[in-house]
């Protein structure tokens, strides 16, 4: 940001306001990150460390409040200051959230290390590979205010809750199979859907960057392609079975 005010401690502020969310911001990431890691690695101590290091995102998210409403009592900012103000506050509460997804994923690993591991745990691992790519373009688009990457990154959800629901409905379907599979699949579900959230959250993040170049937020509505709340799976039937043999 370069500065345009006639008070130079302003713009430092407004400055230290954009790298306070950047930093918070390359910490949720990262921690994303190690989780996916220690899940397909299968590390619990690692998972641990991950959930411990959320503890940094809280600090920093309590910094931009001070930060922000200091700004807010003492400045008045108008106009395009004040966007800039009131998005670092909206921007960090949502990064918060992004870390306590990513910490819940990690919370999980603790159990699934206990139990054989299931086939699904693949894609959930590219579900949070694809989660995290959003995470850091949004980023991106926020330190450069690039509307254009910002709604890039909005379309990409879709591609996001499509996998989330095959991967809603493999579960189901390995937990049907087997009943032995259920816990560690009902776990690996909470995972899924916690990195589903998180590529919700990046996407608020993107309409935030679209109100802090146009003063406004986006005119469409977007669109969710999750269809989780409405996936069926059916067990498969002696008739099925004997169908399919005459079939083969």
């Amino acid at each position: 940001m370069t500065s345009k005010h006639i008070v130079k401690s302003f713009d430092e502020q407004l400055n230290r306001l954009e790298h306070t969310i950047a930093e918070m911001g390359g910490l949720a990431e990262t921690q994303l990150t190690d989780a996916i890691a220690a899940l397909m690695k299968r590390d619990s101590e690692k998972a641990a460390e991950v959930a411990a290091a959320d503890a940094r995102i809280d600090n920093l998210e309590s910094e931009v409040d001070q930060l922000a409403l200091s700004l807010l009592a003492l400045r008045q900012p108008m106009a395009a200051d004040l966007r800039v103000v009131v998005c670092a506050l909206k921007t960090s509460a949502i990064i918060e959230r992004i870390g306590d997804y990513a910490k819940n994923v990690a919370k999980r690993t603790a159990v699934l290390v206990e139990f054989p591991p299931v086939p699904s745990a693949f894609p959930v691992a590219r579900l949070g590979r694809l989660a995290q790519e959003m995470i850091k373009d949004v980023l991106d688009a926020y330190v450069s205010r690039d509307v254009e990457k910002a709604e890039m990154v909005r379309e990409r959800d879709k591609e996001l809750d499509t996998l989330y629901t095959s991967i809603f409905r493999e579960l189901l379907t390995y937990m049907m199979e087997d009943p032995r599979n259920i816990t560690s699949c009902t776990h690996l579900l909470f995972v899924a859907k916690n990195i589903e959230r998180i590529g919700d959250h990046t996407t608020n993040i993107a309409e935030n960057v679209h109100f802090l170049v146009h003063g406004k937020r986006p005119s469409e509505e977007r669109q969710k392609d999750d269809a989780s709340s409405f996936a069926v799976v059916r067990p498969v039937t002696k008739g099925d079975e004997a169908g399919r043999e005459r079939a083969s």
